[in-house]
């Protein structure tokens, strides 16, 4: 394996070194701005290239800025590609802390600094050394043995784990005294040394030496171990009092920093900064007296950023602690998360209090009242985005919601006739399903949850299906119980498969205020994030092509993974289904789907797909539409105005633009002067 993969392998293929040299935050597969010339519109983004089998960068507006992460990392740093290509190579590896050696030749620091150690292949060798400076060190790294791998398991850290962080086993530390007096510590198996390194700094572990930790190389005034670790988004965070909980944290699936100590001053912009992009910043500190103490003070010195203090049932000796002595005790992940669902309950007795008066009691049914129609709609996505379902009244969409509930109440997958012609992920783990309905009465709502029941054949509503009623409560107390109640259920299901909320519109005063039509959607887009959950916002308009309208319709339009609208066919008994937005590919590309009453079965029924010649009419109205309102305002367009432009109002790749330009030439729907130019077609003059 050469370097170049070596590199991509330790890297995510590449997406770590795009994350670490870029100067702003950005999600692959969605549009950026490129920081390396004055961007004026979000035309670049980065994506996983098949090809290649790394991440690249591609640049709509200007194809000369588009590459891949060795190229985007030079270019970054000014740096030629074919002339510095080593250079390169060699700024990667010790910025991101890879553990790859470079060839002998390139690895001119490496060659001075081993000038007087004898090979031994087992042992790599790294040295700093500054003119004068009594932060001089030298180390002597080794392959781990079993007794220090065994000292890591026991806190359920293994070898993923002290990779991912950099830590590792040394057999030998040089360094001097505060006085300049040069000394040398070597590893034994009574008494092992480990390493954190940090750029040029390193902090060795000796766990059981009575000097447990040395320092060498100058340490940077903003140190945080583990925070390069971090993933863009996530639900808690915790900051604890050393580097080994933050290894015992991460080896159980949470994510956790450490500052140098615990009597260390938590810096406030570091805080504002991870509050971007955490849903709970919680301490972990020790359960001695100086872990309380440190605690207390800190949660009081940053009460103004709401950091949260979780204690741990430990007694405070040296050996029951800190969380690695708590899952070195046989506590589990399970365990751990019971304790913050256990915090969070407190934190939102309000909360609680009206879950329990909008939950729907299947049991003891609400006293009848009138039936209203209500908005309902069906959005279908992927973990960590919005989809949107759409349409008018009458056409069915309350019993597509409950088709579509249905498929998430059981542990495999359903037919997709059972749901509708969709295909539902099921939920073998039990995670939490939550639908809010804010505009349907509770004895309304109740029927619906009957007719869920009865399409999954279940005669009880499962402990993980929460369906709440919150057409009572104001426009402001909806948004507050939805987002606390996510994350209530969140950590009481270990986690959220679904969630549905039919009447988005009915969150904010106006769905035709443009300002909290932006609000309401990012939030929604935030929360689908930090709980990895598809949300699906159900929007009660008739949309205008292939688009929708209104202010929170066009936020939906831009934010959403799909569309999806459901209208009454030209045959009265059924509804169809058709998609205004998808992923991948287009929407007029997608079959429509119908579904209609049957009284046998005492529900809705899939019907089949529509006929090719409908899919073919649908897709030319569609893009005669669309050709119209492109060319309102010019007479001519050019190959790349037009394909620009239909990438922008479809939300199409570039490849399916270009596909459609041929479809619409070959159907007549637009026409090519001599020049090359692109005008109305025939079809859109008739």
């Amino acid at each position: 394996m050469n370097i170049k993969e070596e590199i991509l392998e330790h890297t995510n293929r590449g997406l770590e070194i795009f994350s670490f040299y870029m100067p702003i935050d950005f999600v692959p597969k969605r549009n950026f701005r490129n920081p390396l010339y004055e961007d004026r519109r979000a035309s670049c983004n980065i994506y996983f290239d098949t090809r290649s089998k790394c991440y690249r960068m591609k640049d709509f507006g200007n194809e000369m800025y588009s590459g891949d992460c060795f190229w985007f990392a030079a270019a970054i740093q000014g740096l030629d590609m074919q002339r510095d290509f080593m250079r390169v190579l060699k700024m990667i590896i010790n910025d991101l802390q890879l553990n790859i050696p470079l060839p002998y030749h390139d690895w001119s620091e490496k060659s001075k600094s081993n000038a007087n150690i004898p090979p031994k292949p087992p042992i790599s060798v790294n040295a700093s050394k500054q003119a004068g400076s009594k932060k001089w060190f030298r180390i002597a790294e080794q392959s781990y043995k079993d007794n220090e791998l065994g000292f890591w398991a026991r806190y359920g850290i293994g070898t993923k784990t002290l990779q991912r962080f950099q830590v590792k086993s040394i057999a030998r530390f040089e360094s001097v005294s505060n006085q300049g007096k040069a000394y040398t510590i070597h590893s034994s198996s009574e008494e092992p040394m480990f390493c954190y390194s940090m750029r040029n700094f390193v902090k060795v572990y000796r766990p059981f030496s009575k000097m447990r930790f040395l320092y060498g190389g100058e340490k940077a005034e903003d140190y945080v171990f583990g925070f390069e670790q971090l993933p863009n988004k996530g639900d808690i965070l915790f900051i604890t009092g050393g580097e080994k909980d933050v290894l015992s944290l991460s080896a159980h699936h949470f994510n956790a920093i450490c500052f140098n100590s615990e009597t260390a001053q938590i810096p406030e912009s570091i805080i504002e900064s991870l509050l971007l992009r955490f849903r709970h910043i919680i301490l972990l500190y020790d359960t001695d007296e100086t872990g309380l103490r440190e605690a207390e003070r800190q949660t009081e010195v940053l009460s103004a950023y709401k950091v949260l203090t979780l204690t741990l049932p430990l007694q405070g000796i040296k050996s029951e602690k800190d969380i690695s002595d708590y899952f070195a005790l046989g506590h589990t992940e399970k365990e751990l998360r019971g304790l913050l669902s256990a915090m969070l309950s407190q934190i939102y007795t309000q909360t609680i209090m009206m879950l329990r008066s909008c939950e729907i009691d299947y049991d003891n049914p609400p006293d009848a009242s009138m039936s209203v129609v209500a908005v309902n709609g069906v959005p279908l996505g992927t973990q960590g985005n919005l989809f949107c379902i759409t349409g008018g009244e009458g056409t069915g969409k309350s019993n597509y919601v409950a088709a579509i509930l249905t498929g998430t109440l059981g542990t495999e997958r359903l037919p997709a006739e059972r749901t509708l012609g969709l295909e539902i992920t099921p939920n073998p783990n039990g995670l939490a399903v939550l639908h809010y309905d804010t505009e349907q009465s509770e004895a309304q709502l109740h029927k619906n949850l009957g007719k869920t029941l009865q399409r999954a054949s279940l005669k009880t509503v499962p402990e993980f299906y929460h369906s709440l009623y919150l057409a009572s409560l104001s426009r402001k107390d909806r948004l507050k119980l939805i987002r606390e109640s996510m994350d209530l259920f969140h950590h009481k299901h270990g986690g959220i498969h679904l969630v549905v909320i039919d009447g988005i519109a009915d969150l904010i005063r106006s769905a035709n205020d443009e300002t909290e039509s932006i609000a309401i959607v990012d939030e929604l887009y935030r929360l689908a994030g930090i709980y990895n959950t598809c949300i699906i916002c159900v929007l009660h308009f008739v949309p205008n092509g292939i688009k929708l309208r209104g202010h929170i319709g066009s936020e939906l339009q831009r934010k959403a993974a799909g569309i999806l609208s459901i209208e009454k066919d030209d045959n009265p008994e059924y509804s169809v289904v058709k998609a205004l937005k998808v992923r991948d590919g287009s929407p007029l590309d997608v079959p429509m789907m119908l579904f209609g009453w049957d009284k046998a079965e005492d529900m809705h029924v899939y019907r089949g797909e529509k006929s090719k010649e409908d899919k073919e009419k649908r897709k030319t109205d569609e893009l005669i539409g669309v050709v119209k309102e492109a060319f309102r305002s010019s007479l001519k367009l050019s190959y790349q105005e037009l394909c620009e432009i239909l990438m922008r109002e479809m939300e199409i790749k570039e490849r399916t633009a270009k596909k459609y330009i041929a479809y619409m030439k070959e159907q007549r729907i637009l026409a090519q002067d001599t020049n090359g130019n692109y005008q109305k077609g025939e079809l859109c003059r008739t």
